[in-house]
Protein backbone atom coordinates (compact mmCIF):
# COMPACT_ATOMS: atom_id res chain seq x y z
CA UNK A 1 0.00 0.00 0.00
CA UNK A 2 1.51 3.37 -0.99
CA UNK A 3 2.22 5.89 1.75
CA UNK A 4 -0.64 8.40 2.14
CA UNK A 5 -1.28 11.31 4.44
CA UNK A 6 -4.90 11.86 5.43
CA UNK A 7 -6.33 15.31 4.79
CA UNK A 8 -6.85 17.17 8.03
CA UNK A 9 -8.82 20.23 9.07
CA UNK A 10 -5.94 22.23 10.55
CA UNK A 11 -6.75 25.78 11.57
CA UNK A 12 -4.45 28.59 10.42
CA UNK A 13 -2.75 28.88 13.86
CA UNK A 14 -2.14 25.13 13.98
CA UNK A 15 -0.72 25.07 10.46
CA UNK A 16 1.46 28.09 11.32
CA UNK A 17 2.75 26.35 14.42
CA UNK A 18 3.58 23.29 12.36
CA UNK A 19 5.63 25.37 9.91
CA UNK A 20 7.48 27.15 12.73
CA UNK A 21 8.23 23.81 14.39
CA UNK A 22 9.44 22.30 11.12
CA UNK A 23 11.91 25.03 10.22
CA UNK A 24 12.92 25.72 13.81
CA UNK A 25 13.50 22.02 14.35
CA UNK A 26 15.60 21.71 11.19
CA UNK A 27 17.77 24.66 12.23
CA UNK A 28 18.27 23.18 15.69
CA UNK A 29 19.08 19.83 14.08
CA UNK A 30 21.94 21.45 12.19
CA UNK A 31 23.05 23.24 15.36
CA UNK A 32 22.99 20.00 17.35
CA UNK A 33 25.15 18.27 14.74
CA UNK A 34 27.63 21.16 14.82
CA UNK A 35 27.87 21.14 18.61
CA UNK A 36 28.65 17.42 18.62
CA UNK A 37 31.19 17.80 15.80
CA UNK A 38 32.94 20.70 17.53
CA UNK A 39 33.02 18.63 20.72
CA UNK A 40 35.61 16.51 18.87
CA UNK A 41 34.85 13.49 21.05
CA UNK A 42 33.10 11.36 18.45
CA UNK A 43 29.96 12.00 16.41
CA UNK A 44 26.73 10.23 15.46
CA UNK A 45 26.99 7.35 12.94
CA UNK A 46 25.69 9.29 9.91
CA UNK A 47 28.02 12.18 10.75
CA UNK A 48 30.95 9.74 11.01
CA UNK A 49 30.14 8.82 7.42
CA UNK A 50 29.90 12.50 6.44
CA UNK A 51 33.27 13.26 8.04
CA UNK A 52 34.85 10.27 6.34
CA UNK A 53 33.58 11.32 2.91
CA UNK A 54 34.73 14.89 3.59
CA UNK A 55 38.25 13.64 4.36
CA UNK A 56 38.38 11.61 1.18
CA UNK A 57 36.85 14.20 -1.15
CA UNK A 58 37.57 17.61 0.35
CA UNK A 59 33.89 18.59 0.04
CA UNK A 60 32.18 20.57 2.79
CA UNK A 61 30.30 18.90 5.64
CA UNK A 62 26.97 20.49 4.76
CA UNK A 63 27.23 19.72 1.05
CA UNK A 64 27.96 16.06 1.76
CA UNK A 65 24.98 15.96 4.15
CA UNK A 66 22.71 17.23 1.36
CA UNK A 67 24.17 14.82 -1.21
CA UNK A 68 23.83 11.89 1.19
CA UNK A 69 20.21 12.84 1.87
CA UNK A 70 19.55 12.83 -1.88
CA UNK A 71 21.10 9.38 -2.27
CA UNK A 72 19.05 8.07 0.65
CA UNK A 73 15.89 9.45 -0.96
CA UNK A 74 16.71 7.49 -4.11
CA UNK A 75 16.68 4.37 -1.93
CA UNK A 76 13.07 5.22 -1.06
CA UNK A 77 11.99 4.41 -4.62
CA UNK A 78 12.30 0.60 -4.51
CA UNK A 79 10.66 0.44 -1.07
CA UNK A 80 7.81 2.69 -2.27
CA UNK A 81 8.25 5.30 0.41
CA UNK A 82 6.80 8.72 -0.44
CA UNK A 83 8.46 11.92 0.79
CA UNK A 84 6.54 14.74 2.42
CA UNK A 85 7.24 18.47 2.44
CA UNK A 86 9.22 18.08 5.64
CA UNK A 87 11.27 15.28 4.07
CA UNK A 88 12.43 17.55 1.26
CA UNK A 89 13.11 20.49 3.60
CA UNK A 90 15.13 18.18 5.85
CA UNK A 91 17.22 16.98 2.90
CA UNK A 92 17.90 20.54 1.67
CA UNK A 93 18.32 22.54 4.90
CA UNK A 94 20.00 20.46 7.62
CA UNK A 95 23.35 20.50 5.79
CA UNK A 96 23.47 24.30 5.31
CA UNK A 97 22.27 24.88 8.87
CA UNK A 98 25.05 22.57 10.12
CA UNK A 99 27.61 24.47 8.03
CA UNK A 100 26.38 27.79 9.41
CA UNK A 101 26.64 26.54 12.97
CA UNK A 102 30.08 25.00 12.36
CA UNK A 103 31.23 28.40 11.05
CA UNK A 104 29.94 30.09 14.23
CA UNK A 105 31.53 27.65 16.71
CA UNK A 106 35.35 27.73 17.05
CA UNK A 107 37.59 24.67 17.13
CA UNK A 108 40.28 23.68 19.63
CA UNK A 109 38.27 24.46 22.78
CA UNK A 110 39.15 23.25 26.28
CA UNK A 111 38.14 19.69 27.11
CA UNK A 112 35.46 20.67 29.62
CA UNK A 113 33.85 22.97 27.05
CA UNK A 114 33.87 20.21 24.46
CA UNK A 115 32.24 17.79 26.91
CA UNK A 116 29.48 20.33 27.58
CA UNK A 117 29.08 20.86 23.83
CA UNK A 118 28.82 17.11 23.20
CA UNK A 119 26.02 16.53 25.70
CA UNK A 120 24.38 19.87 24.88
CA UNK A 121 24.42 18.91 21.21
CA UNK A 122 22.72 15.59 21.92
CA UNK A 123 19.98 17.35 23.90
CA UNK A 124 19.52 19.98 21.18
CA UNK A 125 19.37 17.30 18.50
CA UNK A 126 16.76 15.35 20.46
CA UNK A 127 14.65 18.50 20.88
CA UNK A 128 15.04 19.23 17.17
CA UNK A 129 13.88 15.72 16.31
CA UNK A 130 10.78 16.14 18.45
CA UNK A 131 10.03 19.51 16.84
CA UNK A 132 10.33 18.53 13.20
CA UNK A 133 8.71 15.11 13.57
CA UNK A 134 5.98 16.57 15.76
CA UNK A 135 5.11 19.01 12.96
CA UNK A 136 3.78 16.05 10.90
CA UNK A 137 5.25 17.05 7.53
CA UNK A 138 6.87 13.68 6.93
CA UNK A 139 9.99 11.88 8.19
CA UNK A 140 13.55 12.85 7.33
CA UNK A 141 15.35 10.87 4.62
CA UNK A 142 17.15 8.57 7.07
CA UNK A 143 14.12 8.00 9.31
CA UNK A 144 12.01 7.26 6.25
CA UNK A 145 14.53 4.72 4.98
CA UNK A 146 14.33 2.96 8.32
CA UNK A 147 10.53 2.92 8.53
CA UNK A 148 10.17 2.06 4.85
CA UNK A 149 12.47 -0.94 5.13
CA UNK A 150 10.61 -2.00 8.26
CA UNK A 151 7.30 -1.84 6.43
CA UNK A 152 8.49 -3.64 3.30
CA UNK A 153 10.55 -6.38 4.96
CA UNK A 154 8.62 -6.96 8.16
CA UNK A 155 11.86 -6.86 10.15
CA UNK A 156 11.69 -5.35 13.63
CA UNK A 157 12.37 -1.61 13.64
CA UNK A 158 15.38 -1.92 15.98
CA UNK A 159 16.97 -4.51 13.68
CA UNK A 160 16.56 -2.23 10.66
CA UNK A 161 17.88 0.83 12.49
CA UNK A 162 20.83 -1.04 14.00
CA UNK A 163 21.74 -2.55 10.62
CA UNK A 164 21.67 0.83 8.88
CA UNK A 165 23.63 2.66 11.57
CA UNK A 166 26.27 -0.03 11.97
CA UNK A 167 26.77 -0.01 8.19
CA UNK A 168 27.22 3.76 7.93
CA UNK A 169 29.34 3.84 11.12
CA UNK A 170 31.79 1.20 9.88
CA UNK A 171 31.95 2.78 6.43
CA UNK A 172 32.56 6.24 7.89
CA UNK A 173 35.20 4.95 10.28
CA UNK A 174 37.08 3.25 7.44
CA UNK A 175 36.97 6.53 5.52
CA UNK A 176 38.44 8.44 8.47
CA UNK A 177 35.38 9.69 10.40
CA UNK A 178 35.64 10.55 14.11
CA UNK A 179 34.44 7.64 16.27
CA UNK A 180 34.81 8.09 20.03
CA UNK A 181 33.07 8.33 23.38
CA UNK A 182 30.68 10.84 21.84
CA UNK A 183 29.50 8.20 19.38
CA UNK A 184 28.68 5.86 22.25
CA UNK A 185 27.02 8.65 24.25
CA UNK A 186 24.86 9.50 21.26
CA UNK A 187 23.83 5.88 20.76
CA UNK A 188 22.84 5.50 24.41
CA UNK A 189 21.08 8.82 24.95
CA UNK A 190 19.35 9.82 21.72
CA UNK A 191 16.65 7.15 21.87
CA UNK A 192 15.40 7.87 25.41
CA UNK A 193 15.60 11.63 24.82
CA UNK A 194 13.64 11.44 21.57
CA UNK A 195 11.13 9.20 23.32
CA UNK A 196 10.45 12.20 25.58
CA UNK A 197 10.67 15.07 23.06
CA UNK A 198 8.56 13.54 20.25
CA UNK A 199 5.32 13.33 22.27
CA UNK A 200 6.18 16.59 24.03
CA UNK A 201 6.24 18.59 20.76
CA UNK A 202 3.66 16.62 18.78
CA UNK A 203 1.08 19.01 17.33
CA UNK A 204 -2.54 18.02 17.87
CA UNK A 205 -4.06 18.08 14.39
CA UNK A 206 -7.63 18.27 13.17
CA UNK A 207 -9.63 15.14 12.35
CA UNK A 208 -9.35 13.51 8.95
CA UNK A 209 -11.54 15.30 6.41
CA UNK A 210 -12.08 12.38 4.07
CA UNK A 211 -14.64 9.92 5.35
CA UNK A 212 -13.53 6.34 5.66
CA UNK A 213 -9.90 7.12 6.44
CA UNK A 214 -8.43 3.97 7.93
CA UNK A 215 -6.08 3.80 10.88
CA UNK A 216 -3.32 2.36 8.72
CA UNK A 217 -3.43 5.49 6.52
CA UNK A 218 -2.64 7.75 9.47
CA UNK A 219 1.08 8.60 9.93
CA UNK A 220 2.95 7.16 12.86
CA UNK A 221 3.22 9.88 15.56
CA UNK A 222 6.96 9.35 16.00
CA UNK A 223 8.10 9.20 12.38
CA UNK A 224 5.37 10.56 10.18
CA UNK A 225 5.42 7.32 8.22
CA UNK A 226 2.52 4.97 7.67
CA UNK A 227 2.41 2.05 10.12
CA UNK A 228 3.69 -1.31 8.97
CA UNK A 229 1.09 -3.49 7.36
CA UNK A 230 0.02 -6.67 9.10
Amino acid sequence: MPFRLPRTADSAPVFGRRLVQLFGGLYLYGLGIALIVRGELGVAPWDVLTQGIAKQTGLGFGLITVITSGIVLLLWIPIRQKPGFGTLMNALLVGPFADLSLWMIPTGLDLWVRIVMLFGGIVVLAAATGLYIGAHFGPGPRDGLMTGLHRRTGWRIWIVRTGIEVTVLVTGFLLGGNVGIGTLAFALLIGPLCGWTIPLFAVRRGPAVRRGTRDRDIPHPATGAAPAQA
